[in-house]
């Protein structure tokens, strides 16, 4: 159970920007092209943000480790 719970954290984007594809797919050929273009362009900003906030948390646990590292050498 625990694998499953790590998968779906690590991989959460790819699995909300599938849905977000499969949806505009079933709308498009459900004969709502307009709505379905716009709910494509889900895919690439799901994607993205999740980049970024994936880029940012790195970056926090970074700094983090680096102050932890920094305060151990001044004992």
């Amino acid at each position: 159970m625990n694998r499953i719970i790590f998968y779906i954290k690590l991989y959460y984007p790819v699995i909300l920007s599938f849905l977000s594809f499969l949806y505009s797919v079933s709308l498009w050929f459900s004969g709502y092209q307009l709505e379905g273009v716009f709910v494509g362009i889900w895919v690439p900003s799901i994607l993205a943000f999740a980049i970024c906030i994936r880029q940012r948390r790195n970056d926090y646990y970074r700094a983090m480790a680096a102050a932890d590292k920094f305060k151990r050498r001044r004992r």
